[in-house]
């Protein structure tokens, strides 16, 4: 899928036994929209298809990861109808209040990513810059990151009264303090803070980044493609066993009741805060301390 000018919204090619995903949509921080969603998830199939790929590596193009979901940009396309392959659900388009959002964001967003996560390949986030709120799901649905230096993540989506992205991670990819203050504070988390807390498994150069993440994914891809795969089944089935699915669940209902109450008590479901606004609290929050 392409926005308007024509250009691919994700771009993808194969190194050997690597396939490398990119979102592409830089001069948007790579915002993530329904577009991009559903051309991720194309990306991924073909590589789960190509028998010569053993490891996917997802990266952003431009200076960032990814600025989070699109609440902003000419190509949002919150009120258009999407595909349904996560979960078999209704359409949102013609539907009202929690009726729509919920269905769309159980298909969109924590949908997807659960389907990601149990993609039978290993695959690695490779990050750069921004990875704020949207970018955080799409990071942690891959089964490690690997990090610039100048990389910082943020979810900052408690200044808008909900309790966290839709992918609801958290407490599993940090400790619960760890994951209470990130949010509490909205602060930016540093590559490095997060490496620390687990949540990163390494920290490279800038200039570095390409280089380390592509000899990591070749050295995986020397592993047996059922080997890794069944790898990779045992440990999301312990983190299952440790509430991770049944946590998102219970919170996914506290996501949207924040959203309910937003739209009943103010003027939209984001507490009135677009793009702009968003940016610029965060910007302040930068500002008053750099991490969380």
């Amino acid at each position: 899928m392409s926005e308007q000018d024509g250009a691919p919204v994700v771009t993808y090619e194969v190194r050997g036994p690597v396939a490398v995903v990119r979102l592409n949509r830089p001069e948007y921080t790579n915002a993530q929209n329904s577009k991009v969603t559903y051309a991720l998830d194309a990306a991924f199939t073909r590589a789960v298809n190509d028998n010569d790929v053993k490891v996917i590596v997802l990266g952003g193009n431009g200076e960032h990861f990814c600025g989070g979901h699109d609440i902003g940009t000419p190509g949002r396309d919150i009120d258009q109808s999407f595909e349904r392959k996560a979960v078999i659900w209704y359409d949102h388009v013609d539907k009202e209040g929690v009726d729509s959002r919920f269905a769309r964001e159980s298909e969109v967003y924590l949908g997807m990513c659960r389907r990601w996560r149990e993609i039978p390949k290993p695959m690695i986030a490779m990050v750069q810059g921004a990875c704020i709120a949207g970018g955080l799901m799409l990071a942690w649905s891959c089964d490690f990151i690997i990090a610039s230096d100048d990389a910082f993540f943020s979810d900052p989506v408690v200044r808008m009264g909900i309790p966290g992205v839709e992918y609801f991670a958290h407490p599993w990819v940090m400790n619960p303090r760890a994951a209470k203050e990130f949010l509490y504070t909205g602060a930016r988390l540093s590559a490095q803070r997060a490496e620390a807390l687990g949540m990163v498994n390494h920290v490279v150069p800038r200039a570095d980044l390409e280089t380390e993440v592509m000899a990591t994914a070749e050295r995986i891809a020397e592993m047996p493609r059922l080997g890794l795969a069944l790898t990779k089944k045992a440990v999301n089935q312990a983190e299952d066993l440790m509430g991770m699915r049944s946590g998102m669940d219970s919170v996914f209902g506290l996501h949207h009741a924040a959203h309910a109450h937003n739209a009943e008590v103010g003027k939209d479901s984001l507490a009135g805060l677009d793009a702009r606004g968003m940016a610029a609290a965060n910007k302040k929050a930068a500002g008053e301390g750099d991490e969380a």
